[in-house]
Order: structure tokens, then C-alpha cells, then sequence
């Protein structure tokens, strides 16, 4: 599975660093998120599937 985030949609919720901390990591500066790697682990998968869900933005694409 990959994950990417629109950097133009992603409006800095920070809901999905809160469902998967392991899977994404916030800007110090302006609190938008980005993968911590594009490849997410197995034992990731469905914690970033939510996240995505979650997201009010729909920022998160995964494939």
C-alpha cells in the first residue's frame, strides 16, 4: 500500500497523526502532514485507512 497527501487540500487537522502517528508526521511550522514514507508497513494498513477516511480535507489518497 502507498499513501500520498495533497499538500493543497490538507489543512493541518492533525486527525491523522492522531489515528496513525507511526504513518504520518507534522510540520512544526504550519501543523500540515506528510507520510513518514510513501510505502506503508503492513501492520499500518488499516490505522492509515482510517486515517484517510477521517480526514475532513480528503488529503489522503492511498493505492
Amino acid at each position: 500500500m502507498k499513501v500520498s497527501i495533497d499538500p493543497q487540500r490538507c489543512q493541518g487537522h492533525t486527525l491523522c497523526a492522531m489515528i496513525a502517528p507511526k504513518a504520518f508526521q507534522l510540520s512544526e511550522i504550519d501543523g500540515h502532514s506528510t507520510p513518514v514514507s510513501e510505502d506503508v508497513p503492513v501492520d499500518q494498513e488499516e490505522a492509515v485507512r482510517e486515517a484517510a477516511h477521517s480526514c475532513p480535507e480528503q488529503a489522503i489518497s492511498i493505492s
